[in-house]
């Protein structure tokens, strides 16, 4: 009786795992992270332009933080856009001089880079959020957009270490 060998060879040993490798990477891609290259002045000092992030996929918005730095489509400017999430569904939010209160309790706000001296106040809807760049004066944000909420539906994902420059590689906070 004649002992089966092993199939063997070019196919097998190459362009299976690297076709399987192609669809994991595109499975992961698509369902799990993301990398996105940060365009604009408006995140620094957390991100600056250029630095290269891998961002995880949110199906849930709900379990999102205030504070998380998050990746989501304005319809509104028709673009990916990043910034701090600042207000959930329901917060009521009064910037004054600059000064961030949710819900009556004050953010402390260490990130900010450039700081400015806005005036307003919001009520966020139910299944929307607000956000803010971390340089407020120099940021195109919830403040000054025609509609300052962003559906739970267009958020894409959560910031969560960035990878360039490899000087600066480390978790995002």
């Amino acid at each position: 009786r004649a002992k089966k060998e092993p199939k063997t060879g070019f196919f097998y040993d190459w362009v299976v795992p690297i076709f399987i490798a192609v669809v994991l990477a595109v499975l992961i891609n698509r369902f799990v992270v993301f990398k996105v290259k940060i365009p604009s002045e408006s995140m620094v000092p957390t991100l600056n332009v250029g630095d290269r992030l891998f961002v995880t996929r949110v199906y849930n918005p709900e379990n999102l933080n205030r504070g998380d730095v998050v990746v989501f489509y304005s319809e509104e400017k028709s673009e990916s856009m990043i910034k701090r999430l600042i207000g959930k569904p329901g917060d009521i939010i009064e910037i004054k001089d600059g000064v961030v209160t949710v819900n009556g309790e004050t953010l402390h706000e260490n990130y900010i880079g450039t700081p400015d001296k806005f005036n307003g106040n919001y009520v966020v809807p139910e299944g929307k959020y607000f956000f803010l760049g971390d340089n407020r004066f120099f940021s195109s944000d919830s403040r000054y957009w025609d509609d300052p909420y962003i559906d739970a539906k267009d958020i894409k994902g959560k910031a969560q270490l960035k990878v360039y420059p490899f000087d600066d590689f480390g978790i995002i906070k």
